[in-house]
């Protein structure tokens, strides 16, 4: 191999440069080999956009955010878009442009850009794959991926500050995260934050079960409530709260609103000053913790192996202390909830936190 082409595709997530820059460094340094990053996801393969990624490319990016490479989560080479509503596959189209520039691709995403990187490989693209997530559910073992520690650990940081207004004020205050799915940041910056009540995707919600909790506390003199509340979350027998749809996009709903509407009913039906508070994109952006830039750059380096040796079709996993290769196969369109059966959401039950259901 001379050449080793990357790139990052879906949401941004703190550590994905750590992950370009691991990347950089153990292709050129242990294996003599040239990097090539492709700008903006597969829109930089199919529009031939890319970049020599060198030492000095990278250097200084690890404590960065985002990703220097760019990132879409449009444009998949298998529905891609040539005019308003019309779609084509230009897979072969696809994978001939890689070949051109690079031996083989590392393909840093999640859900959607791995399930894309399987196709390739189905159609003989040397390809590897690099979890990448802050929402923590790819079906990638049971490890965290990077760019999780960093979102909950903002939305903890959130729920502190909160915590003290709305004690001062004697407010319930509602704390929407993201998590369309799944539920994990919410859970984790719940447990660690102090959260009343967690609402996540996997446990639909009663406002019955949810006022039943703020009495209690307010029988024990404690006037105010934190809610956590995943952007997936829903009233049992109800939907998702969606704010809009994105044409010609993957993953074309986009959601927005749940905290909103948690808040006013809660209001409306305690009586109590509520308010809520959007974290968004916040819990993508910024420095990454150590734990991510240690496991990013880990994953890196591992991905960098496997292509170098020729072990291509799989994605890096973290099991345990260990990284080891799981076929992309098991990783393509999975989706790890949280376990409710489990023993972070037990033990959260345990100390008083209720589900709403």
């Amino acid at each position: 191999m001379k050449r080793l082409g990357v790139l990052t595709g879906g949401g941004d997530a703190p550590g994905l440069n750590a992950v370009i820059r691991a990347i950089t460094k153990t292709a050129i340094r242990e294996y003599g080999i040239e990097v090539i990053g492709f700008r903006d996801g597969f829109k930089g393969v199919m529009e031939d956009q890319r970049m020599l990624l060198t030492e000095s490319a990278v250097s200084g990016i690890l404590p960065r955010g985002g990703t220097i490479l760019g990132t879409t989560n449009r444009d998949n080479p298998f529905k891609y878009q040539v005019a308003e509503g019309r779609f084509e596959d230009r897979s072969e189209q696809c994978i001939n442009k890689i070949k051109e520039h690079a031996d083989a691709l590392i393909v840093i995403g999640g859900d959607g850009s791995l399930s894309i990187a399987h196709e390739l490989s189905l159609k003989g693209l040397p390809v590897v794959g690099c979890p990448k997530t802050i929402d923590n559910d790819l079906a990638v073992g049971q490890a965290k991926t990077f760019g999780f520690d960093t979102a909950y650990a903002f939305a903890t940081e959130a729920l502190d500050r909160l915590h003290s207004t709305a004690e001062s004020h004697h407010r319930i205050l509602v704390l929407e995260v993201m998590g369309r799915y799944a539920g994990h940041i919410a859970l984790h910056a719940g447990l660690a934050g102090g959260a009343d009540i967690i609402l996540i995707p996997e446990l639909p919600f009663t406002y019955d079960k949810i006022i039943a909790k703020i009495q209690d506390r307010l029988q024990q003199n404690k006037r105010f409530s934190l809610v956590v509340v995943a952007e997936g979350a829903k009233q049992l027998g109800g939907e998702m709260v969606i704010q809009k749809m994105i044409a010609g996009s993957d993953d074309p709903i986009r959601l927005g609103g749940i905290g909103e509407t948690v808040a006013g009913q809660l209001e409306k039906l305690t009586g109590i000053e509520s308010r809520v508070t959007v974290l968004g994109h916040l819990q993508r952006g910024g420095s990454p913790t150590p734990y991510d830039r240690i496991l990013a750059t880990r994953y890196g380096v591992a991905a960098t192996d496997l292509a170098a040796q020729g072990q291509f079709g799989y994605v890096v996993s973290l099991d345990g202390e260990n990284i080891k290769p799981i076929h992309l196969s098991q990783v393509a369109h999975g989706i790890r909830k949280v376990d409710i059966e489990g023993e972070l959401l037990k033990a959260a039950r345990k100390i008083g936190i209720s589900f709403g259901d």
